[in-house]
């Protein structure tokens, strides 16, 4: 008796049912028997499966049903009953199984006595370029375990519906009676359903056991790509039934909850994507279908799935078709903003309707998405193409309307626009067309264009078939590019319109207008006339032959070249081997804030007095991500890890940073490296946080010797030298008592108000609209990440709308988040709470604010110098305190300030606030005492005199800064990080 049994299973397929078999047949596990079952094919797919059988007696068996049953389940239930193994696998005759297969799922089947055992699959996108490979659901298969019940892992049940990916034990398939349903599509959702409530253990393995081949271009869809059928859907419901009643029956009600998640987020997005392409009667009895079902799920649902998931599932059940065909567009875009967005009492919603209902209001509140606090120049905004017309020849008319959320483009905005014609391929030239009219309506921003194709579109006419179309919108400055939505206009009747290639028109002599997958206009390169065609077909043909494939493969060579050139590896050898061996350049000096994301801090205030006191050097700032406004315009500009910011550090006389330039940089010993770092410790740093002294002797002496580069650290008391000097293992001789540099503007600031009495807000209140009579309280919280591990979001710990309403007629809230997280506050508030979190440098918003609240931010120290109230809302101490890494003192006895457990406590607080602030006095002043000592306010003009010989010196850069060449282009990054300390709070 063989081990292992695989059925595969095959319909008019004669062409792969070998290759199938074979992968069978090529298991290392030899004890594998092979038994093919045809549904009744009417080309030769059983007439190979014959074949293959006289070929292999021992080892295949071919099967044939008496009619052909439609679907996949007959034949694999046939097959069933066949097998001799002891246990079973299925394959379909388009996919094969991977070499280890059968012996990895045997093993673990007979190591833990697993009814049923489930491997990795992968899914093989076989008509993509490059094969692509995706892991499908790889989270479940991270590891081995074995579980005695469903209920201990859902999400298997939930995500992994396959059949192929498993191994079942025959005689438990026999005494549960699992057999896959007959006549019904998605079979395997049930099948795998019931295998999985049945087994009393399970298995599941962290090897890849099956490769599912996905043909998207086959002339037969497969099941699962004729969604556009009302049949098919109509079957994926009817399983869906079958699965919750069967988990109603067996009281598994907490499973029917994760799978409705599922259906939300998966199963109903499937065929949502599709709406925008179908007609009325599709889309109405679509409705029917649907409503039904989601009238059965959870409401508690829509809580766990993606906002626009949960808006579409929403407006399909009130088959609010006018709302919900712009919501699909969302979903099948991510980030497009498709509504216009409505506001009421201080929250943005979806849409204007359905308010009235409580569960639409909390399914369509998107006011923590954020739309409202973004400019026309940050949305990806629905552009609905209303109108096609050609004239045949090559004159195309085009209409739309561009969606205006919340009017932001207001009334007598002055708009530009322009159409743009672009091939889908890289490297090749854009044709632009103008708009002929661009006006503000009710319903949004409404465009018409013409474009002459014929003369205009100039296509090279071999490798640029598909082009994209967008339109480019200026209002007042703010650009945005938008796609065309097709959806509501008919191309079906459009022509076929003539063009001049400019290789030759024997290739490609038209364009068509064509729908893309996410529903945008796309023009599409066709040949029409018999000598293009012929053409054509020839091109093809030599695309496949052994010369082609040699072209193709020096084009990957050199491909992979070109990435080789610009790898960090390559570029970490190039800095050592050749940049470090140019001279230094006397006079270089590069600058980074916060490993490039910003212009700020004691890099930025020793700069400016660089240039205040005159001295000459050449000036380079570092920068990560897209080139950034706010960057000194007279200085060099580098981007982390480019070739130019490279050579700059190989060559510089001084690295002046606050957080680490990258750590697999050597300095050179000509170079002088003053760290001025970015705030003085409450949490463990360096060798005296626990993580670090549990890693090995080797990590521990490649991180000493990052830190061994400074040449110079700035210190800003002994707390410093003591917790950040000790745990640096810096030597004394390193240390600079200077203080901070960023800080000698505060240190302006008390001074200046001490002597006159009169505290100077400045200009940034006027930016900010905060009347003269308001309090100004900024609150500065320490860095937060989600449960999930993300770092985007941050929600504040108390309610905002109750301060607004509590203070707001006496209060202004800043609120500055730290610069990894971002915040969104509802318009509710507007006015009265202010993100300032883009401001990059915090010093003005210090120098405006009468108090300030923190947790355990770093900014504490700073704002301390000021000697202006301070409350600390640490609503989480006792875990921040007592967490692994520890903190170098108890903040509940030095605070300068009341500790606060709760927004009560918080709120009563800031109600007492002025009272509150002169009780905490003489406890600011020993705080400043302890913890800012050396800050006397002329931080930055002590290292400039020190270093660079102020207004005297004469070094040999030029003043602004030059260019500096690079040896090769590219700007790709490298994953080097920097010496990261506490989470720099003030950034």
């Amino acid at each position: 008796m063989p081990d292992v049994s695989v059925v595969v299973i095959v319909y008019n397929d004669a062409d792969r049912l070998p290759t199938a078999v074979r992968s069978v047949l090529d298991q290392t596990l030899h004890g594998v028997e092979v038994l093919i079952v045809d549904d009744c094919s009417t080309d030769r797919s059983f007439a190979v499966a014959q074949q293959l059988a006289a070929a292999h007696p021992d080892r295949v068996r071919a099967l044939q049903l008496p009619e052909n049953s439609g679907g996949c389940g007959a034949p694999r239930n046939h097959g069933v009953q066949h097998a001799t193994g002891s246990y079973v696998m299925f394959l379909d005759s388009d996919d094969v199984l991977e070499p280890n297969a059968c012996r990895n799922m045997l093993e673990a089947a007979e190591r833990t006595g697993a009814d049923l055992v489930s491997g990795m699959c992968v899914r093989v996108n076989v008509d993509s370029r490059n094969k692509k490979q995706t892991e499908w659901y790889p989270w479940l298969y991270a590891r081995t375990r074995t579980i005695d019940s469903i209920s201990e892992l859902p999400d298997l049940l939930v995500f992994d519906t396959l059949s192929t990916n498993k191994c079942y034990r025959r005689e438990f398939l026999l005494e549960a009676g699992l057999v896959f349903p007959v006549g019904i599509h998605y079979e395997d959702l049930l099948f795998s359903a019931q295998a999985y409530v049945a087994a009393k253990r399970i298995t599941l393995i962290p090897n890849h056991v099956y490769f599912w081949n996905v043909f998207e271009k086959a002339a037969t869809k497969s099941i699962s790509n004729r969604r556009h059928e009302i049949a098919n859907f109509a079957h994926r419901m009817e399983i869906h039934r079958r699965v919750d009643e069967l988990l109603e029956r067996e009281g598994l009600t907490e499973l029917k909850f994760h799978k409705d998640v599922k259906f939300l987020k998966h199963d109903l997005v499937l065929h949502l994507r599709d709406l925008p392409l179908l007609d009325e009667d599709y889309r109405r009895e679509f409705a029917v279908m649907a409503n039904g079902y989601l009238a059965g799920i959870a409401p508690e649902a829509y809580e766990r799935v993606q906002p626009i998931q949960a808006i579409c599932a929403y407006l399909l059940a009130r088959e609010d078709w006018h709302n919900l065909m712009p919501a699909v567009d969302s979903l099948i875009n991510r980030d497009k903003l498709s509504s216009p967005l409505a506001e009421r009492d201080g929250r943005v919603y979806w849409c204007a309707e359905h308010l009235d209902d409580p569960e639409g209001r909390r399914v369509l509140d998107v006011t923590d998405a954020g739309y409202h606090t973004r400019t026309v120049g940050q949305l990806f905004l629905r552009n609905q193409l209303t109108s096609y017309e050609d004239d045949g020849r090559g004159t195309v008319r085009l209409a739309g309307t561009v969606v205006n959320p919340l009017g932001k483009v207001a009334p007598g905005t002055p708009l530009r626009g322009r159409l743009e014609l672009k091939a889908r391929r890289k490297s090749l030239q854009t044709f632009s067309f103008p708009l002929t009219s661009l006006r503000i309506a009710e319903d949004g921003l409404h465009w018409d264009a013409e474009l002459d194709l014929a003369r205009r579109l100039r296509p090279l006419g071999v490798i640029d078939a598909v082009w994209d179309v967008r339109l480019i919108l200026d209002a007042d400055g703010a650009t945005t590019r938008t796609r065309l939505t097709v959806g509501g206009v008919d191309l079906d009747s459009a022509h076929a319109l003539r063009v001049r290639p400019r290789l030759t028109r024997l290739v490609s002599d038209r364009v068509e207008p064509a729908a893309s997958k996410r529903g945008h206009l796309t023009f599409v390169l066709d040949a029409q006339g018999k000598a293009a065609q012929r053409t054509n077909e020839a091109l093809r043909q030599a695309l496949r032959s052994p010369a082609a494939d040699l072209a193709k493969s020096g084009v990957r060579k050199a491909r992979k070249a070109k990435r080789d050139l610009n790898s960090g590896e390559t570029k970490l050898r190039v800095y050592h081997e050749v940049f470090s061996k140019l001279p230094v350049h006397k006079g270089l000096v590069v600058f980074e804030s916060h490993l490039g994301k910003q212009y700020s801090d004691s890099p930025r205030a020793i700069y400016e007095e660089m240039r205040r006191q005159g001295v000459e050097f050449e000036a380079v700032w570092a920068y990560d991500g897209k080139k950034p406004d706010g960057f000194p315009k007279d200085a060099t500009l580098v981007k982390r890890w480019s070739w130019q910011y490279l050579r700059a550090l190989a060559q510089a006389e001084f690295w002046i940073d606050n957080q680490g330039f990258p750590l697999r940089l050597n300095k050179r010993p000509e170079t002088t490296y003053i760290q001025t770092w970015h705030g003085s410790a409450l949490k463990r740093m360096g060798f005296d946080e626990p993580r670090l002294k549990l890693q090995s002797r080797a990590a521990k002496a490649e991180f000493q010797k990052v830190l061994e580069r400074f040449d110079h650290f700035l210190v800003r008391s002994e707390h410093d030298v003591r917790t950040l000097a000790r745990a640096f293992r810096l030597r004394d001789e390193v240390l600079l008592r200077t203080g901070y540099p960023r800080n000698d503007a505060l240190v302006a600031a008390r001074r200046a108000e001490e002597a006159g009495g009169v505290r100077e807000r400045g200009p940034l209140a006027e930016e900010l609209g905060i009347p003269a009579d308001k309090t100004v309280l900024l609150y500065a919280p320490t860095f937060r990440a989600n449960p999930n591990g993300s770092v985007r979001g941050f929600e504040p710990p108390f309610d905002v709308d109750e301060f607004a309403e509590r203070f707001g007629d006496r209060f202004v809230l800043l609120m500055r988040s730290h610069y990894l997280n971002n915040v969104v506050l509802p318009p509710s508030v507007r006015g009265k709470v202010i993100d300032v979190t883009a401001y990059h440098d915090i010093t003005p918003l210090l120098q405006l604010a009468d108090g300030m609240i923190t947790d355990y931010s770093s900014v504490m120290f700073d704002y301390a110098l000021l000697d202006r109230p301070m409350l600390f809302f640490a609503y989480d101490y006792d875990e921040y305190a007592n967490e692994a890494r520890g903190t170098y003192f108890d903040l509940k006895e030095k605070a300068p300030g009341p500790v606060l457990g709760t927004a009560d406590e918080l709120f009563e607080a800031i109600d007492a606030f002025k009272t509150a602030g002169d009780g905490y006095r003489e406890a600011r002043q020993r705080f400043t005492a302890a913890f800012g000592e050396h800050d006397r306010g002329d931080a930055a003009r002590a290292i400039v005199e020190k270093f660079f010989g102020g207004a005297a010196a004469t070094a040999g850069g030029p003043g602004t800064g030059g260019a500096l060449p690079a040896p090769a282009a590219g700007d790709s990054e490298h994953s080097g990080s920097s010496v990261k300390g506490e989470a720099h709070d003030r950034a």
